[in-house]
């Protein structure tokens, strides 16, 4: 059995986020994805989500290509799942491309993957949300 280790902060689920669970999913059998705490991202990625973390974990597990959700509290977690769950691809959107390599190291038989980001982004959909707001108050 194969399994697919895929993280981010997934605020704002799209059509983008969809595609890239799909496409990870059909590289194995049982697909978990690590999502970024609310403290994690406001602590070390210095970024605020719009929806809170149990919203977005809520909506990824109703999601039929994910298998489980788990929180990441630090960066070492992807470490600690890949090793926790015997992991065999982990990916992320290529906008991380080389930031986990390192994972190699500690994992010879871990495949590394990084997905294109597709057409529409989490930060594009908020500026444009933003941008209506500002129209319809000016």
């Amino acid at each position: 059995m194969k399994t697919v280790l895929v993280a981010g902060t997934f605020d704002i689920i799209h059509e983008s986020h969809i595609d890239m669970l799909k496409n990870a999913r059909n590289l194995g059998d049982r697909l978990i994805v690590m999502v970024s705490t609310d403290e994690f991202n406001w602590n070390e990625k210095q970024k605020r989500a719009y929806q809170e973390y149990n919203t977005r974990k809520y909506i990824l597990e109703a999601i039929r290509y994910v298998d489980l959700v788990v929180p990441e509290q630090s960066w070492d977690d992807k470490a600690l799942y890949i090793d926790m769950f015997d992991v065999d691809i982990f990916a992320m959107g290529d906008d991380w491309r080389g930031k986990f390599d390192d994972l190699k190291e500690q994992f010879p038989n871990l495949k590394t993957m990084y997905f294109p980001r597709g057409k529409t982004s989490s930060s594009k959909i908020k500026k444009d949300l933003w941008e209506m707001y500002q129209e319809k108050e000016g």
